[in-house]
């Protein structure tokens, strides 16, 4: 998945948009150093998957895949959503078919 930063982003920062599909973002709540922490997580785990799917070895790769779901949780991007006001989950889903359909999204800088 390509980096939030580069894309634009939901005002109220819980997701980032990439051909028109909602991506959620990190919890921002997390202590810097722990953030990096799991990101590094993650980037060492989709690197294994490649690594397995290279060397067609499938329980590798599952457990790699695996690493990855965990590291995902962790960051907040899947599993339970990470802010507290009781509002759905829209990850993954097509702007066009949520609240955020109408709203103004924060750009990149240029």
């Amino acid at each position: 998945m390509p980096s939030p930063k580069k894309y634009p982003s939901t005002l109220d920062g819980r997701y980032f948009i990439v051909d028109g599909r909602l991506w959620r973002m990190s919890n921002p709540d997390l202590a810097p150093e722990e953030r990096q922490r799991l990101v590094d997580l993650l980037m060492r785990a989709r690197r294994q998957v490649g690594v397995a799917k290279k060397a067609g070895d499938a329980e590798a790769e599952r457990r790699a895949r695996a690493a990855v779901d965990e590291a995902k949780r962790a960051l907040g991007e899947r599993g339970p959503v990470w802010w507290t006001d009781g509002a759905p989950d829209f990850n993954r889903r097509s702007v066009a078919n949520t609240p955020y359909a109408d709203q103004e999204v924060l750009h990149p800088p240029a």
